[in-house]
């Protein structure tokens, strides 16, 4: 009797292991283990740059002058982000802000108002 998780995409009984990967021969889903350890254990905490701690919802501004990337344009210190989304990415606060539209910024370059 196998001991590896249904699949969390189809739910299908019949996944096994190729490398360090788990496969669904149904549906195609591949994971890792580890992931799937990872995601019933901690959930992550985003923080600013002065330690507190951060919500979807809350509203941040910018610390220091950060370069658009692909523009010319520069998001100035002080500017002020609302209704803020916290994603699990390398840029992980996702957000609309006026005059540049959505953009991706790190939690460490914003705090808390």
């Amino acid at each position: 009797m196998s001991t590896l998780p249904n699949c969390p995409e189809c739910g299908s009984a019949y996944t096994y292991e190729d490398g360090s990967m788990l496969v669904c021969p149904e549906c195609a889903h591949e994971w890792s283990l580890h992931a799937d350890a990872e995601a019933g254990g901690e959930q992550r905490v985003y923080r600013d740059a002065n330690g507190n701690l951060l919500n979807d919802g809350d509203s941040v501004s910018v610390i220091k002058d950060l370069k658009v990337k692909g523009s010319s344009s520069v998001l100035k210190m002080g500017t002020k982000v609302k209704n803020i989304r916290l994603i699990d990415e390398d840029h992980d606060i996702d957000c609309k802000i006026d005059g540049f539209g959505p953009m991706k910024l790190k939690s460490e370059f914003v705090k808390k108002i």
